[in-house]
């Protein structure tokens, strides 16, 4: 917008000065053919004819810059007949007036013609006839043509001028509507610009709707976004109820199978107890992806990591107490998990819960913003893990010891979650002794 206007702003003013400076020139030349107009009636009024039809001259009637050589202003009778002798001012010197490039306006011709010096001359010329007294016939009369030229220089050097003062008017007032514009254009824009904040603060967490009062033109859009982020929160949540009650119904079925399966011996037994754990492990999978997937379409989630933390270690610490596995704790108020706390819950819980069970006596939970994310470190002082046993932990969520109780899929379902958040989650070995889990996810400022 600022670049459209500017040169149409550019253009406008290059036409307007044209069109300005070729009506001044056009008003300077009309004024100096007026003047010239105004010598020349001047002379034929100052020339009086002899018997003999010659031409005698008043010279006190007529312009002193005539008796200056090489003045600018110059003045020539030229008789018609032949071998009759031109007359012209002192001011042409010696010189004479060669007219050229005519148009005839009345009596009146109008020329042009270079003077001395390389004067460029604006010459005006007319036609004067004088009666011849001194013959018998009273009818004699011989024709001159009166001339008077001016150098154009003057009118050169006002148009030069006037040009000059135009220019820098004109840039002056070029520039002052491109500011004008700008300021305008930045100010009209100003509300978009506080409904892209206001937006940013609802991607971020800070705030649930656009807030503020925008102008009429765009509150239309401020409503309809309002409207259409209700919306997408209502969808989400009935999705979300949907995959409770689909996860109370599968999970009722299945619990009712396994008891039957338990209260039976057999083959057939030990086969529908094998395959409803591996439904439920896979239910507990695929609906906890569901989960946080739904989550991600919800604008505005902001988590407080600090308390997740301290919830989920006052809860596991009670729970594992009897064991006496110590927990620590280490993460910064300040710090904001950008997405929903079930989910997060849902990713510590399973990792600490995880350490929890494996460790001997510690387990260290620390929290560090990284800029733009977030780590999350659970380490504990148990067995470990090999480095060939961790992917089969993580990529296919395999249980490698059924002594210590669980489906095998938590780690699986955390790395999901993350990855569904644009995080990742990586084991390694803990200087504690035991496994060290990674949990980087996105954070707010």
């Amino acid at each position: 917008m600022i670049a459209a206007a500017a040169i149409w702003a550019i253009f406008g003013l290059a036409m307007g000065g044209f069109f300005l400076s070729r009506a001044f020139r056009t008003a300077v030349e009309d004024n100096f053919n007026t003047t010239l107009q105004a010598d020349l009636d001047g002379l034929v009024a100052a020339a009086e004819a002899d018997p003999n039809g010659g031409v005698v001259l008043e010279e006190r009637l007529l312009n002193h810059r005539f008796e200056r050589i090489y003045s600018g202003l110059y003045w020539e009778i030229l008789p018609e007949a032949r071998g009759q002798p031109v007359q012209f001012s002192h001011s042409l010197f010696d010189h004479l007036i060669n007219i050229a490039d005519t148009s005839s306006v009345g009596s009146t011709t109008w020329g042009y013609a270079e003077g001395p010096e390389n004067q460029r001359l604006r010459v005006v010329a007319q036609q004067v006839v004088f009666p011849i007294s001194a013959t018998p016939n009273k009818d004699d009369s011989r024709a001159y043509v009166f001339m008077v030229a001016a150098d154009l220089a003057g009118v050169d050097s006002e148009t030069d001028e006037f040009n000059g003062t135009l220019i820098w008017a004109f840039s002056l007032l070029g520039v002052g509507l491109i500011i004008a514009v700008l300021l305008q254009v930045r100010v009209g824009l100003r509300p978009l610009a506080r409904l892209s904040g206001a937006l940013a603060r609802i991607r971020d967490g800070k705030a649930r709707r656009l807030e503020g009062t925008y102008p009429a033109e765009i509150a239309p859009l401020v409503g309809e976004l309002n409207s259409l982020i209700q919306h997408s929160e209502e969808v989400v949540g009935r999705a979300r109820t949907h995959v409770a009650n689909l996860a109370h119904f599968l999970k009722t079925p299945l619990t009712v199978l396994a008891s039957e399966a338990q209260a039976q011996s057999g083959p057939l037994a030990e086969q529908v107890q094998r395959q409803v754990d591996a439904m439920r492990r896979q239910v507990d999978h695929y609906l906890a992806r569901g989960r946080a997937a739904g989550a991600l379409d919800v604008l505005g989630n902001r988590t407080r990591v600090e308390e997740v933390l301290d919830d989920l270690v006052r809860v596991l610490a009670r729970i594992h107490g009897e064991r006496g596995i110590a927990i620590s704790e280490d993460c910064p108020r300040s710090l904001f998990f950008r997405g929903e706390r079930q989910d997060l819950e849902e990713m510590a819980g399973n990792l600490i819960d995880n350490a929890c069970k494996w460790a001997k006596a510690r387990v260290r939970v620390s929290a560090l913003p990284e800029g733009a994310k977030w780590r999350l470190v659970i380490e504990d002082d148990g067995p470990g893990l090999k480095a060939e046993d961790r992917e089969r932990v993580l990529g296919r969520g395999e249980r490698l010891d059924e002594s210590v109780p669980g489906s095998g899929l938590g780690l699986s379902i955390v790395g999901d979650i993350a990855k569904l958040y644009g995080g990742t989650l990586a084991l390694d070995s803990s200087p504690l002794g035991g496994l060290r889990a990674q949990l980087v996810l996105p954070a707010l400022a």
